[in-house]
C-alpha cells in the first residue's frame, strides 16, 4: 500500500527542490505535507494569492510584512532561505505562463542542490510547467482511498447522519454497501465523503436505486465530458431479445468480474454483426445486468488535427475510465477510429498502438464492449485471441426471436400483446433486424394516431409488408459477413 509521507520523504532525501502535485483535494495535500514536516523537524510556509506567504501553524504568522502577495518577492525569499524547509504555493501556476522572472527564480530553486536549502511544493488540479524547469522537478501523486478507507469513510458519514437525526439508523444491506464502496472507487479522499454524504442525506438510506445517480455525480465530479461520456439509460437484458449464448457467458463471469473472486479478471467482448441487430442495446445491458456506469467513447470527438492530441485524448479517456472503475467501456462501431489508412499521417496507427498497449497493461476493472459493423476493416491485431475475451456475431433474429421483440416493443408502448398473433407477425418479417421490428411498430402508431383507430394485426402486417429490411438491400454484405463469421466467431443467440 501506498504511504504517502513516506514516499514524500523519498522525494525530499533525494534533494529534489521543485516537487509539483497535482490534486484537486488541496486540504488533503496540506495535511499530509504538514505530517511530513512535523515527523521530520522542518518549517513550512504556505503562499496564495490572497494570504501571501505564511509560515504554517498556530495563528499562521505571516512573512513579509504583506509584500509576499507578490509571487515575485514571495520566491525570492524561498530563494534565499538558508533553512531545509518546505514551501507550498497554491496558486502560482497561472502566473508562469508570462512572467519570465518568476520562471527564472523557480529554475534557480530547482537547481539549488546544496544539503541545506528549501523545498518548493507547487499545488494544484493542474500544473504545466514551462519547459525549461519541468525536467528539474520531481512530480508526486497521492494515493487514492483504499476500499478499506472507502468503507470507513461511508461508515462515518452514516454515523455522522445519525447523530444529526436523533440516533436513526442508515438503512442498507451489505450487498449494496459494497457496490457504493466500489464504485467510490477512483475518487479522491475528499470526494468520496461528499460521494457519500449525499447518497446518505437524501433518505437516510443506501439502497440499489443510489447506485446510478452516484455514479452520475462521480461522472460530473471527475469532468469526464468531452470523448467520454455518460450513458444514463442502460438496458436490462429483458429489454433485448434473443442473444441467449451472450447472456449466458456474461452470466458466468459477472461475480468474477464484480468481486474479484479469481485469477483471470475478464477483459471484455467484440460484437459483430448487421446494423440494428442489436449490438449497442446488448452493449447497454451489460453495465444494466451488472449495475455497472456505462461510458461510451466517442472517436468523433477523439480525433485532433494537432499532432500528438489524439493520442493523449484516447490516454486521458482512458485513464478516467479506470478512475471510474468498475465500469464499461462502450467502443461503438470500433472501426470507424480504429480502420488503418495511409492517408491520415500515421494517426490511426499510433491510437491503435496507445488502445493495444491499455488493453494489455489495464490493472483496474474497465469491461471492454466494443461493436462492429465492417469486420474486414479491422485491424488483425485487435481481434486476435487474448486482446477480447471473446468475439460474438450477432445475426439477424429467428422466427422465435422475432416473435420475442415484437412482444417487448408492444409492451413497451402499452399495447395489449395477447391481442396480436405474435407467430404471423414473426413470419411476416423474415430477415428484419430487432431496430426495423421496432420501426414497424413505430409506424404503425403513426399510421393509426392518423386514422384515429387502435393499432391492430392487419395495421402492423400493412406496415411490415411496406418495409424493405437492410438484409434484401444490402444482401450480398450480409451474406459476406455471413461467411466470414461461421468459423471465426461465436455465435450471440
Amino acid at each position: 500500500m501506498k504511504n504517502d509521507i513516506r514516499d514524500l520523504g523519498l522525494v525530499l532525501d533525494s534533494r529534489v527542490r521543485l516537487v509539483v502535485i497535482e490534486s484537486w483535494d488541496e486540504k488533503r495535500v496540506l495535511e499530509t505535507l504538514t505530517s511530513l514536516a512535523i515527523k521530520r523537524g522542518l518549517g513550512l510556509f504556505t503562499w496564495a494569492v490572497t494570504e501571501g506567504l505564511q509560515r504554517l501553524g498556530f495563528g499562521g504568522e505571516a512573512i513579509g510584512a504583506g509584500e509576499t502577495f507578490d509571487a515575485e518577492v514571495a520566491l525570492k525569499l524561498i530563494k534565499h532561505d538558508p533553512q531545509p524547509s518546505l514551501y507550498v504555493m497554491c496558486d502560482l501556476h497561472p502566473f508562469l505562463s508570462d512572467n519570465p522572472k518568476l520562471v527564472r527564480l523557480l529554475k534557480e530553486i530547482a537547481m539549488n542542490e546544496g544539503g541545506h536549502k528549501p523545498t518548493l511544493v507547487l499545488v494544484s488540479h493542474a500544473i504545466k510547467l514551462p519547459p525549461e524547469v519541468q525536467r528539474y522537478a520531481a512530480r508526486f501523486t497521492l494515493a487514492l482511498p483504499t476500499e478499506e478507507e472507502l468503507l470507513a469513510i461511508v461508515r462515518e458519514e452514516a454515523t455522522r447522519w445519525s447523530e444529526l437525526n436523533r440516533g436513526a439508523r442508515v438503512r442498507t444491506d451489505n450487498r449494496t454497501l459494497q457496490q457504493v464502496v466500489k464504485n467510490l472507487r477512483g475518487a479522491s479522499h475528499a470526494e468520496a465523503r461528499a460521494l457519500a454524504r449525499n447518497v446518505i442525506c437524501d433518505d437516510g438510506a443506501i439502497t440499489q436505486e443510489d447506485l446510478p445517480e452516484l455514479n452520475k455525480t462521480k461522472f460530473k465530479l471527475l469532468d469526464l465530458d468531452g470523448v467520454l461520456s455518460f450513458e444514463y439509460d442502460t438496458a436490462q437484458f429483458a429489454e433485448v431479445g434473443g442473444l441467449h449464448n451472450l447472456k449466458r457467458w456474461l452470466g458466468e463471469r459477472q461475480d468474477i468480474f464484480l468481486n474479484g473472486t479469481g485469477t483471470d479478471m475478464p477483459k471484455g467482448m467484440m460484437l459483430v454483426g448487421v446494423q440494428g441487430g442489436g449490438k449497442s442495446l446488448a452493449a447497454k445491458a451489460v453495465a444494466g445486468l451488472w449495475g455497472l456506469p456505462l461510458l461510451r467513447l466517442d472517436f468523433a470527438s477523439l480525433y485532433n488535427k494537432f499532432f500528438g492530441e489524439t493520442e493523449r485524448n484516447l490516454r486521458e479517456a482512458l485513464s478516467l475510465a479506470e478512475q471510474m472503475a468498475p465500469c464499461v467501456l462502450w467502443m461503438d462501431e470500433v472501426e470507424k477510429g480504429l480502420s488503418t489508412g495511409e492517408h491520415d499521417g500515421g494517426v490511426s496507427q499510433r491510437v491503435l498502438g496507445t488502445l493495444l498497449t491499455w488493453m494489455a497493461e489495464r490493472k483496474a476493472p474497465v469491461f471492454m464492449v466494443a461493436t462492429a459493423n465492417a469486420i474486414h476493416r479491422l485491424p488483425p491485431e485487435l481481434i486476435r485471441k487474448g486482446r477480447f475475451d471473446e468475439l460474438f456475431f450477432v445475426d439477424l433474429p429467428g422466427a422465435e426471436v422475432r416473435a420475442e421483440i415484437f412482444a417487448i416493443h408492444l409492451r413497451r408502448r402499452e399495447l395489449e400483446v395477447a391481442s396480436f398473433d405474435l407467430a404471423e407477425l414473426a413470419a411476416a418479417c423474415d430477415g428484419f433486424s430487432g431496430a426495423e421490428i421496432e420501426q414497424a411498430v413505430v409506424s404503425a402508431l403513426y399510421a393509426a394516431q392518423a386514422r384515429q383507430q387502435s393499432v391492430d394485426q392487419t395495421l402492423l402486417l400493412q406496415n411490415i409488408q411496406s418495409t424493405a429490411p437492410l438484409s434484401v438491400v444490402m444482401a450480398e454484405d450480409l451474406a459476406a459477413l455471413r461467411a466470414w463469421a461461421s468459423n471465426r466467431t461465436v455465435s450471440a443467440g
